[in-house]
């Protein structure tokens, strides 16, 4: 099964990503604290997250050409989000630097053990985008758009110019924000944790889910089940792959990172199966690091670690899958 998407190719970027980011204070505990306790951290570390920005890091570390479009708070910290993705070879030109407003912030409490994780978070409203601080040709500069609909207006504005430019739509959506119904009908590609989608369609088991999915306009819609893997459906066609097992240390940006990967399985031109495997094993791999980026391979990693568990993937750019 292939995803039969039409992708410009006379492009400067593979993928063009307009969302949130933020920095992460992580710290990795023996067990969530009960109240009015101190407890010691086994680890502890600073790093950069947001969907869509950590989607991008993902793309980059996979060797996509690829620009991120997002606004930096003008503190200290702002400077270290700017400063972490320009290190990742991020192009950032048509990012937005706020002066005077403070830069998103979270603290990621992660259990040993589990992975699991609570996050404490501050925004302040004045650093959301607005679509008067995006340009169109920044935004269709990419042979995908991805977006996280945490920017409301200005990633409406976003998905209308990449339609009307031919350029497919990847989404990410993981909470109830603002005019989601209409983006989700701007949307080629949406997927979303398996949880969020019961939240979003009111339906409990994964085949309804994903036909109320699609009722919502995309095409491609999907589910990531954790552990379990993922599902995808193409225009109501349905495809499975198994997650894989690996030591986990933290879960936070294991879905980020999987629709970086989802992208650039689709830019190869690989049939779904392909992209679910490599998607789902970038998303494992991520998982066995402290942090949302740490632990991001590169192609030749994942490549390693698939052939490991006996799955072969096509070479980049074929657009064609190869022999098992």
């Amino acid at each position: 099964m292939r995803l039969d998407l039409s992708v410009p190719q006379d492009k400067p970027f593979d993928v063009v990503g307009v969302g949130v980011n933020v920095i992460d204070y992580l710290f990795r505990i023996p067990r969530f604290p009960e109240p009015d306790t101190k407890s010691d951290a086994i680890a502890a570390a600073t790093q950069g997250g947001g969907l869509t920005a950590t989607a991008m890091v993902a793309c980059a570390r996979l060797g996509l050409r690829t620009r991120y479009i997002g606004k930096f708070g003008g503190d200290q910290i702002g400077r270290l989000s700017r400063e972490e993705l320009a290190g990742e070879g991020l192009d950032l030109g048509a990012s937005v630097v706020a002066a005077g407003v403070p830069h998103r912030l979270s603290i990621v409490l992660v259990e040993e053990g589990t992975g699991h994780r609570t996050i404490i978070r501050h925004i302040d409203p004045r650093i959301w985008l607005r679509p008067e601080e995006l340009d169109r040709d920044a935004v269709c500069a990419g042979r995908i758009l991805h977006l996280d609909g945490y920017e409301g207006d200005a990633a409406i504005q976003a998905a209308r110019w990449a339609r009307d430019a031919g350029i497919p739509v990847s989404m990410d959506a993981e909470r109830f924000t603002q005019r989601r119904e209409e983006l989700f009908r701007l949307t080629d590609i949406l997927i979303v944790a398996q949880r969020f989608g019961q939240e979003v369609t009111g339906h409990g088991e994964v085949g309804g889910i994903l036909e109320a999915m699609h009722r919502l306009g995309p095409r491609v819609v999907g589910l990531t089940r954790g552990e379990h893997g993922s599902v995808l459906s193409v225009d109501g066609e349905r495809i499975e792959a198994a997650g894989f097992r690996v030591d986990v240390v933290d879960t936070n940006g294991a879905g980020d990172v999987f629709h970086g990967a989802f992208v650039y399985g689709v830019l190869q031109g690989w049939e779904a199966r392909h992209i679910l495997l490599f998607a789902n094993a970038v998303s494992a791999l991520k998982c066995t690091r402290l942090g949302g980026r740490t632990g991001i391979p590169s192609r030749e990693e994942v490549c390693a670690f698939l052939r490991g568990h006996g799955v072969e993937i096509p070479a980049p750019g074929l657009g064609k899958e190869s022999a098992p």
